[in-house]
Parts: structure tokens; C-alpha cells; sequence
């Protein structure tokens, strides 16, 4: 049932609450209709489609919440804006190098993801940076272009030198990176077996420090990259060698969300030094690898705080294009190809989660007021009545103090059974009906404070949605990292309840209780009721990057279903690659579970029932049948039994 438009509310509104224009970059708008649109192609206004028609499309080619829906199209116009953003830069500049762009497989392993950077990105010379022998692999067998380069970092065996060397030989540009003083011996060692001339790379620990959660990955305490000294020692070792010559590239990384442009301009200036060092020690070099960093503006302040960034993807390329220039001048070194990790930057705006909300609690509902109370529960509340005769807008803080020390008075009394359990429930009704109240007066004098937010925070539902925490947002449980959240539809209406968001889970750190909003980070999000008869459809944004890869299955929560949406040639929107789910039956197999001796000990104890009179054989059957056909579901709650 389409619920009517608010009046004196519309969709620029609801846009300003939600801050979907800020943190969107052109991605994802609200339509007329208040559907939120996702546009595949920033340039092309035909490319917009409402994601509430793709849930409704998804739901008649039967396919249940929650759903990861995956645009490659926007992953195309990641990989064109980064790359397009340095050749602007270098021309601009007059820098004499090149870029060349290496996506970190980690950041999101996926095939999908794999296959079209590599088919998009082969016009750029776009390659992957592989952290382990299992994405070296990977890379080996989806990187089709030989100016495209794979670095190759992690920890190293001689089976991941031999492969990095083998790749060598069929025309790719690995590049082994030196990241531990152990790892040069070996890679000399393993070249000189194979009779391969390495493509050599030096990781250096930058004394630069960004900020944000990754600040580990620079300083002397990170846990990769080589020291000053360290540095100088691989140099000597590969000059005794006879192998300085295969020494082509420097690298450092800063972290992969660095949100102040200074951090990024420091850490240039920085390992341009060691890269002149490098040349003037008498290495051949010609690569300056800069890493990750490129971050993302997840809430959309446009700031230096850790989920945003206070600078543009043409400033970040520009500033790095220009202090490798100004120092590369000054030490009368030719310009490097510059190459950069952007992994986040490239993925993000990929993959968008939908989940649809199956119930709330309401903890307070009313409009302030109660039915009178009846003469035998006075005596319990005669302190809380009197609160709320003495508040007034002027005494609302002092009534608020005294309204908390009643109420934790009561439930000491519960506790030595001086006041029941209807008194008790009485007191907490009235409870909440006046600190509604209190909360309308405080609201009406400070439009902000830290009351204000803290009694909004305590009125606020749990809105309890369909989905995993742990699985498909474990960034949120693990670092506090903000994504943004919203309904997909009903925008053109005024949200009229506050609520934190509950996962499906048993753990009550299950929970999103931080959110993006119109004053910053807020404790709760602005809801709807929830309409009758429809689903109520939320959408997790910008969560193309690790959140895959580190879902873990809590409560034995699986992989939710998945499905690409792309927008073709002809202006037509195309449904394919679609994923099902885990069901039941997988997940347990991962905990090493046997589902068919599972299915046999069912029967087994329903034939026993029989036996004992218990059920009929009938009903024999339909247990079994229900307990089969559960093995064969979806690890979510799923709203209807239709086939």
C-alpha cells in the first residue's frame, strides 16, 4: 500500500537527512517518487534505476532478502575515473612518467570483481598487487596484458618466488617486493636456480604516519617494509650478487583509508627521497609504487575524520603526480611510473546491501499521556506522578534527574518485594510517557545536546532486519566503521520513528547503533512505520570493499544471495550472474557436519515415535519432510513458503 506523500516534506529533505547527495558521489539519488535510484553510469541519466524495482524484480524471479546486488558499471567508471584522474594530472603537470594502477585482490576477492577489472581495465594497463601464493594464482591466470603489472607482496616461499618468476617467463610484469630482510636471499637464490631475471621491488617503512584506523601501517612499529638500514643492507646484498640491476621498483603504503590530503603529500615527498637514493646507490629503478590510501567519503562531511577524507580523487592525483615531480627535478632523475593500490576507492560504490526489516520494539509509542491509573497502583508511582506535575520547559533537566532516581528506586523495591510486578510495570509505563515528554520540552529549547541525544537514543525502536552483522558488515562489529544506511523507499514521506538496527543474530553486539546523519554521526536512524502489507526495505551502502571476504558465519548465518545488475549498450538493465545463498545444509558442512547421517538419526527417532505411539506415520513423514526440506533453505528468515 503506497503510503501518501508528507505535507511539507519532500525528497530534498529526506536527501539532507539521509546525506545521500554527500556520501553517494553521484552513484545514488533519490527519484520523484521517493525510490532511491542507483545510477551505473554518473554521465548517463538513463542508466538510473530504482532499487526498490530491483528488490521487487529479484522477489518475482524468486530470490529472497537479504540480497547483495553487484554493479559493474560502476566498478568501470572507478577504474576510468582513477586512471583518467592521473593522466590528467600527469599532462597537467608535464610529468615526463606514466601510471599505472594495481588493485589489491585482498580488498575484494571475488571473480566478478577479478574478471572485470581485468577486461575493463586492460585500455589503462590496469594489474592486481597479490598478497599470497592463492591471489598470486589468481593473477597469474586473469592478468592478459603484458604492460600490466602484479606485485607481488606478502610473505614469500620459494613456491611464490617460482611463480612470480614463472610469470616472468610468459611475458608478465611481476615484480617480487622485498617486504622481509630474509626474503632478498631467497629470491636471488630462486632466480639464479630458474636462470629468470627478477623484477625487484623494496618496500620501505615510511616514518610518515596517516590517520584513521590504519595509522599501524606507517612508522617504525609496522609490520611490513624494511628500515632505512634494512634498505641499504638489500642494496649492498644485491650489489655483491650481481643483481642491483634487478632492482626496478620502491614501495610503501600508508594505509587504505588515509583521510587527510597531508599524509598523502608527506608520504610522496618521503619515498621520492628514497627513490633518488635508490637511483644514486646505482639502481636501475623506474617504479614508485605509492600504495593504497585513496579513501573514501563514507559519511560524507568532506572532513579528515576516519570514514571520510578532505580532498577529491583529482586533488589526491595531482599532489602525488607533483611532490614525485618536485623531488625527481630536483635530484635530476628521470619520472617514475607512478602505480598505486587503490583498492577501497575502486570497489566500494560497488555492492549495495538489501535487507528487509521483519519486526520492532517500541519502547515508547504514546502521545505523553496514559489512561488513568487505577487507585491501587498510586501509592507505587506517587513519586514519579509528582515529577511530572512540577515539569514545566524550565525545570525539564532537574525533572529528568529526579524521574531517573525514582525509577531506579522502584526497581530496587521490585527486588525486595516491596513493589510487584504490575506495580512494577505501571511504573515503567509512566516512566517512559514522561520522558517522552521531557524529551519534547529539551527538544523544543536545544535543537542540540549531548541530553538531547542520549534521550533520543533511550526513546529510539530496535528495528530488527533481516541480515548478519558478523557476515555482511563485519567492519561495523570490528572497527566502528560507518556505512551508510537508509530506506529505499517511502522518501517522499517524513520518517517518523528513531531506531537502531538489529541483526538476526543472537549476540547483542549484533547491532548498528551509529548511523550517517544530518548533524554527523548519529546514535540512531530515522524510520518509517512499518507499512502494512509491503516489505520495509533498507539499504546498506558503499560495501564493495573486505566486507565479503571477512563475513564469518555467526549463528551459522551464511553467505546472503547475490545478484549483478548491469545497464547495456542498448538501455536495457540486465539481471545475471546470480549467486544463491548458503542454505542450511552448506553452512553445516563447513563445520564439518555430516547432513546426510543428520537426515538419517531424523528418521531414525521419528520411526522410534512411531513405534512408541507418539505420532502417527503420517505425521512420521511430514517431520521428515519439513527437517529435509530445512536442510535445503536459506540461512535467513524468509518471510513466505511459496515455491
Amino acid at each position: 500500500m503506497q503510503k501518501k506523500p508528507t505535507e511539507g516534506w519532500n525528497i530534498e529533505d529526506s536527501a539532507d537527512l539521509y546525506r545521500i547527495e554527500e556520501w553517494g558521489n553521484g552513484y545514488f539519488h533519490i527519484q520523484e517518487d521517493g525510490e532511491v535510484e542507483v545510477r551505473l553510469k554518473r554521465d548517463t541519466p538513463e542508466s538510473s534505476i530504482s532499487l526498490l524495482k530491483i528488490a521487487q524484480g529479484l522477489k518475482d524471479r524468486g530470490t529472497k532478502l537479504p540480497v547483495l546486488l553487484r554493479f559493474s558499471n560502476i566498478l568501470d567508471d572507478r577504474i576510468q575515473h582513477i586512471n583518467e584522474s592521473f593522466a590528467k594530472a600527469i599532462k597537467d603537470a608535464g610529468y615526463e612518467g606514466s601510471y599505472r594502477g594495481v588493485y589489491p585482490v585482498k580488498v575484494n576477492q571475488q571473480q566478478q570483481v577479478i574478471e572485470e577489472i581485468c577486461r575493463f581495465g586492460k585500455q589503462y594497463h590496469h594489474g592486481l598487487e597479490t598478497g599470497s601464493k592463492a591471489e598470486l594464482i589468481i593473477a597469474l591466470a586473469y592478468v592478459d596484458d603484458p604492460e600490466a603489472y602484479i606485485v607481488c607482496n606478502g610473505y614469500k616461499d620459494e613456491e611464490y618466488i617460482d611463480l612470480a618468476l614463472k610469470g616472468m617467463a610468459l611475458g608478465m610484469q611481476t615484480v617480487l617486493v622485498i617486504e622481509m630482510p630474509g626474503e632478498a636471499a631467497i629470491i636471488v637464490e630462486r632466480a639464479k636456480e630458474l636462470g629468470i631475471t627478477p623484477n625487484i621491488g623494496i618496500r620501505m617503512k615510511p616514518s610518515t604516519v596517516a590517520g584513521g584506523h590504519w595509522t599501524d601501517s606507517g612508522g617504525d612499529r609496522s609490520v611490513f617494509g624494511l628500515n632505512t638500514t634494512q634498505v641499504i643492507e638489500v642494496v649492498d646484498m644485491l650489489r655483491s650478487e650481481g643483481m642491483l640491476d634487478s632492482l626496478k621498483m620502491l614501495h610503501y603504503h600508508l594505509g587504505s583509508q588515509i583521510p587527510n590530503i597531508r599524509s598523502i603529500r608527506m608520504g610522496a615527498t618521503e619515498a621520492a627521497r628514497f627513490y633518488a637514493g635508490l637511483i644514486q646507490e646505482g639502481a636501475p629503478m623506474g617504479l614508485l609504487d605509492i600504495g593504497g590510501g585513496l579513501a573514501i567519503d563514507y559519511d560524507g562531511s568532506h572532513t579528515d575524520s576516519s570514514n571520510s577524507r578532505n580532498y577529491t580523487t583529482r586533488e589526491y592525483c595531482s599532489d602525488v603526480v607533483e611532490e614525485i615531480m618536485t623531488i625527481c627535478d630536483q635530484s635530476k632523475i628521470p619520472h617514475p611510473t607512478i602505480l598505486s593500490e587503490s583498492g577501497r576507492a575502486l570497489v566500494t560504490y560497488y555492492s549495495v546491501l538489501l535487507l528487509n526489516v521483519l519486526d520492532t520494539n517500541v519502547f515508547w509509542n504514546g502521545t505523553g499521556r496514559q489512561e488513568p491509573i487505577s487507585e491501587e497502583l498510586l501509592p507505587a508511582l506517587e513519586n514519579l506522578l509528582y515529577v511530572r506535575t512540577m515539569l514545566k520547559e524550565e525545570t525539564a533537566q532537574e525533572c529528568l534527574n529526579d524521574l531517573n532516581y525514582y525509577r531506579e528506586e522502584i526497581r530496587n523495591k521490585f527486588l525486595y518485594g516491596q513493589v510487584n510486578m504490575r506495580e512494577r510495570a505501571a511504573a515503567e509505563h509512566l516512566y517512559w510517557s514522561i520522558i517522552s515528554e521531557i524529551y519534547s520540552l529539551l527538544k523544543k529549547r536545544e535543537h542540540s545536546s549531548s541530553h538531547l541525544k542520549e534521550l533520543e537514543r533511550q526513546l529510539s525502536d530496535i528495528y530488527y532486519g533481516n541480515y548478519s552483522l558478523f557476515q555482511s558488515l563485519p567492519d561495523v562489529w570490528a572497527i566502528d566503521q560507518l556505512f551508510p544506511i537508509m530506506p529505499i523507499h517511502l522518501l517522499d514521506t517524513k520518517p517518523d520513528r528513531q531506531a537502531i538496527l538489529s541483526d538476526i543474530t543472537c549476540d547483542s553486539e549484533g547491532k548498528i547503533d551509529r548511523f550517517i546523519g544530518r548533524g554527523g554521526v548519529e546514535n540512531t536512524l530515522p524510520v518509517h512505520v512499518l507499512p502494512e502489507g509491503e516489505d520495509y526495505i533498507l539499504g546498506v551502502f558503499l560495501v564493495g570493499a573486505y566486507q565479503e571476504t571477512l563475513g564469518d558465519l555467526h549463528n551459522l548465518l551464511g553467505d546472503t544471495n547475490v545478484m549483478s545488475v548491469t545497464y547495456d549498450e542498448d538501455g536495457t538493465f540486465r539481471f545475471h550472474n546470480e549467486l544463491e545463498g548458503d542454505t542450511i545444509a552448506e553452512v553445516l558442512s563447513y563445520v564439518e557436519y555430516d547432513t546426510k547421517q543428520m537426515e538419517a538419526m531424523i528418521r531414525t527417532k521419528a520411526e522410534r515415535a512411531v513405534q512408541e505411539g507418539r505420532i502417527t506415520a503420517q505425521q512420521r513423514r511430514k517431520i521428515i519432510s519439513a527437517y529435509t526440506a530445512g536442510m535445503r533453505g536459506y540461512t535467513y528468515y524468509e518471510t513466505d513458503q511459496e515455491d
